[in-house]
């Protein structure tokens, strides 16, 4: 699978905390291997996000992205609480 990421993930992911950075990056070899695993708990949003999924880190911060032309390729948008919907 071929990730790419938004600025604005960039961006964001530097800000997260160095054990949420951590455990991040172990989510994304999951999702590498199978992104509907149910460890991330991987859903379609709704609303002005239709075009988006996201995946849980934890309990807390999620990653939201997109699929490109393929199921192979992925856009990773956004990383953060919840807050990265609004």
């Amino acid at each position: 699978m071929e990730i790419s990421v938004a600025p604005r993930f960039k961006k964001a992911f530097r800000r997260l905390p160095k054990i949420i950075r951590e455990k991040a990056k172990e989510k994304e070899r999951i999702f590498k291997i199978n992104p509907f695993d149910p460890r991330l708990e991987t859903h379609k949003l709704g609303g002005k996000y239709k075009d988006f999924w996201s995946f849980s880190i934890d309990r807390i911060y999620r990653i939201m992205f997109k699929f490109g032309t393929s199921m192979n390729e992925v856009i990773f948008i956004n990383v953060g609480t919840h807050e990265i919907y609004k």
